[in-house]
Formats: C-alpha cells, sequence, structure tokens
C-alpha cells in the first residue's frame, strides 16, 4: 500500500499515520492530549514526542486538563525532574495556563470540541496534496484560530502548532492523494 512517505520506516510513526494521523477527533480530552502533544513538540521532532507519549500521558495525569489545571509548584518540580518526558519549564507552565483556558473555552461553548471544529464547520478539510512538498505548514486558516487562542489566553499556540494539531485531529486530511489513507478518511466525512 502507498503512503505518505514521512512515516518513513519506523514502525512506531507507521502505526500512528495508519491509524491515527487525520482521523478526526471530537472528544475533548483527546483533542486535549494532542494539543499538549503539540506543545512539547515546538521545535522538536514528531517522532521523538511519540517515543515519549506513554511517558507523557503518565507523567500528566492522563490529560486530565481539569487535574492539570490544579498542579501545585510541588508538581511542576516533579515534572521538572522527570527525565522521562521533555522537562522544558516554560511549556510545562504553559501546558497548565492551556489546561485551564481549555475548560473557559468549554464553558463558554460547551465543550472545547464545538469551539475548535466551529472553525471548519464541524467537518474536515479534504485537501489535495499529490506530494509532502505542496503541505504548508500553516495556512490562513492555522493563523486564524492561533490568534483566537492567545486572545483566550493559550501559550504556544503559534500557527505552526495549530496547523499541526489541525493534522493530527483530523480538521484536515493531508494525507497525500496517492496514500491509501487519504481516501479512507475522506469517505467517513
Amino acid at each position: 500500500m502507498n503512503k505518505c512517505e514521512w512515516a518513513g520506516n519506523d514502525p512506531l510513526y507507521q502505526d500512528y499515520h495508519d491509524k491515527e494521523w487525520g482521523v478526526p477527533i471530537y472528544e475533548d480530552q483527546k483533542i486535549f492530549e494532542f494539543l499538549i502533544l503539540e506543545t512539547f513538540q515546538a521545535g522538536l521532532s514528531w517522532i521523538t514526542i511519540l517515543r515519549k507519549r506513554d511517558n507523557f500521558r503518565k507523567a500528566f495525569d492522563k490529560f486530565d486538563y481539569r487535574k492539570i489545571a490544579d498542579y501545585s509548584d510541588k508538581k511542576i518540580n516533579e515534572l521538572l525532574n522527570d527525565s522521562s518526558i521533555i522537562r522544558n519549564r516554560l511549556k510545562i507552565h504553559a501546558t497548565i495556563t492551556n489546561a485551564k483556558a481549555f475548560m473557559k473555552v468549554q464553558v463558554e461553548f460547551g465543550t472545547f470540541s464545538k469551539y475548535i471544529w466551529s472553525f471548519t464547520g464541524g467537518k474536515p478539510i479534504q485537501n489535495m496534496f499529490s506530494t509532502l512538498n505542496q503541505i504548508p505548514a500553516k495556512t490562513d486558516l492555522s493563523d486564524k484560530i492561533s490568534t483566537d487562542l492567545k486572545k483566550r489566553g493559550f501559550k504556544f499556540v503559534g500557527s505552526t502548532v495549530v496547523y499541526a494539531h489541525m493534522q493530527a485531529t483530523g480538521m484536515v486530511n493531508d494525507h497525500c492523494i496517492y496514500c491509501f489513507r487519504h481516501k479512507e478518511l475522506g469517505a467517513r466525512d
């Protein structure tokens, strides 16, 4: 089967490509997980994050934003000393800030999912890229979402991070048209 070249030969990357990347996610808990993983990925490779994903899940209470919003200085210090994750003070603080902002959005919109998916009319955008080089790092829409998230108090949500989040959570189908997943995910629409 043909697939996007970025999946390479790493079994973890291939599994992520084949089963997760681009699948529309509407559940708040999972959306928050990807938001945090994308935050930590900023400046690093996604495979680094995938390899540490289970460690992040354990360290950050299974990405429970309610718990994360209440993290104490003691918990922050534990995270800063946890060599199994990426120990970046700014990103850890951003995670806590984002958990609080996430819950404010939930209060306003009912769910974070309703808010974030409102930018695409509730449905994935079906792109038709024939090569990896055509896939953008950001778009006008990711610029718009990034600006709105920042106004709501979110941190580490630049347009590139937001676009990667859109790709991961299926807001856009950026599998190349020759990839078997492009058609599969397009058929779900």
